[in-house]
């Protein structure tokens, strides 16, 4: 169970008459089929949306991106039809277990973070709910996605 915050104070009735996307997303089918407790832990973020207000009906999972590497958002239809639906105004909520999930790409990190800010949508994980309209929130996220992104290169280098 998440408890209240006062971060809460920053869903307003207009988003929560837009849908909340849960963005699920593992890497490899490796880890689809052998690390189910954090393919659950993503599925479990629809009890957050609840939570957080959202109506069961108005929760969307986008899993069709599960078993593909968040390098690129190129090959990734759940993702790329969640920044057409955030940038359509249909999204009040994006949640994702963490910004790895999303995008280990800076641009397509920045991007939706754009998108959802423009299109005032806000963002949740399981720690926190920002505001990309907020600078210390767009701070945070900005560097979230650095971090990741980072790892992604550590990662890489270890391979070679």
């Amino acid at each position: 169970m998440y408890p209240y915050s006062p971060a809460r104070s920053k869903i307003t009735a207009e988003h929560q008459q837009r849908r909340a996307c849960v963005y699920v997303r593992q890497s490899s089918v490796f880890q689809v089929l052998h690390h189910r407790e954090s393919t659950e832990r993503q599925y479990h973020l629809r009890e957050r949306a609840l939570e957080l207000g959202w109506a069961p009906a108005a929760i969307t999972i986008l899993d069709e991106d599960q078993g593909q590497s968040a390098t690129s958002a190129q090959h990734r239809q759940g993702f790329q039809r969640l920044v057409a639906e955030v940038a359509a105004g249909e999204v009040g909520l994006v949640l994702m277990l963490e910004a790895s999930r999303l995008a280990r790409s800076g641009a397509d990190w920045h991007r939706l973070i754009e998108i959802c800010g423009l299109a005032q949508t806000l963002i949740a994980d399981e720690q926190a709910l920002y505001d990309p309209r907020e600078p210390n929130d767009r701070l945070l996220l900005g560097v979230k996605g650095t971090l990741s992104e980072a790892e992604l290169m550590r990662l890489t280098h270890a391979l070679v």
